[in-house]
This record gives structure tokens, sequence and C-alpha cells, in this order.
């Protein structure tokens, strides 16, 4: 499945529960209506959010899955729910949220060797021997989570924004403890994150012995849905939350970055446990990877830039998962409201 948060472009602006099929968004309790009458398929209680909908647990998601499944081979757009609203919509028509408006938390791994060497070596400092013990993240901002197709505001205090092209995943149920060789049962999904990062911010936090802060919490983009696990079976590499799918980035149509998923050196099951160690996960909480090789500014350019632009289009691309876009819009500094509407 690949389940999402929307709102039909032309209607009401209130974010609704749907899932990608195909060319179309379906809206889910239109569909659950919609396939009592039609299908004979028994109504169940229906979460009205995604993050309703991942606590709900797997009974509801496999309930999800059949709905889903019903719709195939369907013009959702010409079937009509209990409500008399469509059952599902063109992709084009509806406006995507962020998948998870304000997820609970947002821990940052940084899983990629190549990435951490590149990124090293434009410092003029080797890998610390740390790193090779245990994979390290740090906390970013839930309450600055930017959708896809959304405008990105350029942090003020910053002449150097950066991308980073990285992969997540979203906690399904709750665990603490939880061992690496059994953290797939808690993995609900994935999703592409991109860690906006201003790097001349960043250097500077960083001299002091903390950080990422500033340099870091200003912006972070997911998107454009989450996919569950049983879409990506085909591509596992036998390490717990590591496929073999192609991950790219391009800024104004030029490719930039390519890596791929399965370089991780630490995986999903080595991250899980790390951060359930003496701690509780709890379910829509998002654990990223960190940048796969070549996927930042500050490793192509060995830290000197040029650096994005206002205007930029930074479009991140992970196979299976779709491609998470956002423009560099002005500073916002002097904005009351978030402006983008996926926050």
């Amino acid at each position: 499945m690949r389940l999402l948060t929307y709102t039909p472009i032309e209607g009401p602006t209130l974010p609704r529960l749907g899932a990608a099929l195909g060319e179309y968004v379906i809206d889910l309790e239109e569909a659950s209506t919609w396939a009592q009458g039609a299908r004979g398929l028994p109504r169940e209680h229906l979460p009205a959010s995604l993050p309703e909908l991942i606590y709900a647990g797997s009974p509801t998601w496999e309930y999800v899955r059949r709905l889903v499944a019903a719709l195939e081979g369907q013009d959702p757009t010409h079937l009509k729910g209990a409500h008399r609203r469509p059952v599902g919509f063109l992709q084009e028509t509806v406006f995507l949220f962020s998948p998870l408006l304000r997820p609970p938390t947002v821990r940052d791994f940084y899983a990629f060797e190549a990435h951490v060497a590149a990124a090293h070596a434009a410092r003029g400092r080797e890998v610390a021997p740390e790193w090779y013990q245990f994979p390290v993240f740090y906390f970013s901002n839930p309450n600055a989570i930017y959708g896809p197709d959304t405008s990105v505001p350029y942090p003020s205090s910053s002449q150097e924004l950066d991308f980073e092209l990285e992969v997540a995943c979203v906690i399904g149920k709750t665990g603490r403890d939880i061992p690496a060789n059994e953290a797939e049962a808690y993995i609900f999904g994935y999703t592409i994150f991109n860690d906006w990062s201003a790097r001349d911010v960043q250097r500077l936090e960083m001299r002091v012995g903390l950080g990422p802060a500033k340099g870091k919490d200003f912006a972070s983009s997911l998107g454009p849905w989450i996919v569950t696990p049983d879409e990506l079976q085909d591509r596992a590499t036998g390490r717990p939350g590591v496929y073999d799918l192609k991950m790219t980035a391009k800024i104004n149509g030029q490719e930039r970055s390519r890596g791929n998923w399965k370089d991780l050196h630490y995986s999903f099951g080595d991250m899980i446990a790390r951060a359930s160690a003496d701690t509780w996960l709890f379910p829509g909480e998002i654990l990223a990877s960190g940048t796969v090789g070549t996927g930042c500014l500050l490793e192509l350019t060995g830290g000197q830039g040029p650096w994005l632009q206002v205007n930029d289009l930074v479009e991140l691309h992970i196979e299976r998962l779709g491609t998470l876009s956002n423009r560099v819009a002005p500073p916002a500094k002097a904005q009351k409201e978030n402006p983008s509407k996926g926050a």
C-alpha cells in the first residue's frame, strides 16, 4: 500500500486519509462505504488520519488493503460512496500533505559510510573510530515538516542551504529494547526524507561540540506517501529494512546524486535497536537513514558550494517510494504562519 494524507484542490482543505492506486488517490472513508454496498465487504471502523491508522494495528491495515484491492481495475472517479462524494481522484487534482503532519519524534541517523567519509573529508577529518561501534542519530524538529510540492523557505541566517537525500522508516507498533533481527516487525512503512541543512550555521554550531541544531531544525520534507514493506519484498537484501533500490536527486531537472538504499552500513534493524535501547518507540515515530553517498552538495562540492538558491527545485527519487519535490522559497522570517500546507 501507498498511504497518504491529501485534500482535493477544489473543495474542503481539511486533510483526509487516502491511498495511491495507479494514477488515482483513493479516499479511504468513501471507499469503505462504496465497498460495503457494491462489493459486500463488511464495513469496519476506519480511522480519520494516517497516525490513527498506524496506531490501529494490523487488522485495520488488512481491511484497508482489501479496500484498495477491491478498486483495482476500476475508475474510482466515477464511483460514489454513501456521502455521494467520489471514491477517488486523479492525482493531479489533489494536494498531498506530508503523510504525517507532525510525527511524534524525528530521529535522523548517519548510516551511509560513503557519505560519512566524504563529509569528514570535506572538513579535513577522518571518520571517527566510534562511528563503527554503533549507529548515531540526532533529534530533528517534528514541527517543521514539509510535504511534497510545497515551498521551503530559505533559512534567514544562512547563505549555504543544502539538501540531503535520505530514506526513512515509520514505526508501526510500540516496543523497547528491540533486537535488530526482530526490528522489521516494528516497521509500518518507508518514505523519502529531505534533511534540509544550513551548512554555514551547522559548521559554527558543531565547533561548540553540540548540534546540529539551528543548522537543521528549520525544515525537513517527508513524502509523498508511506509505502508498506510488502510492496518492496522482491528487492529485499536479507538485511533488516534494507532494499536494493536506487536513490537519485535532481536540482532544476539535472541529476546531481545517485546512490542505493542497499549501501547502508547500518540497517534499519540496527537503527531501531539503537533508538529503542532503554526507551520506548511508539507508532508514527520517524527514523531517517542519514544521507546516501553523493546525496548532498556538501559531498558533491567538497564543502565549497555553490549552494541552493531561491527558486531552485529539488527532486528526490527512490525506486518504489516515488518522488519528493520542493522548491526553495525566500526567507519566511516575517511570516506569522508556516507557509507550507504540508507542515
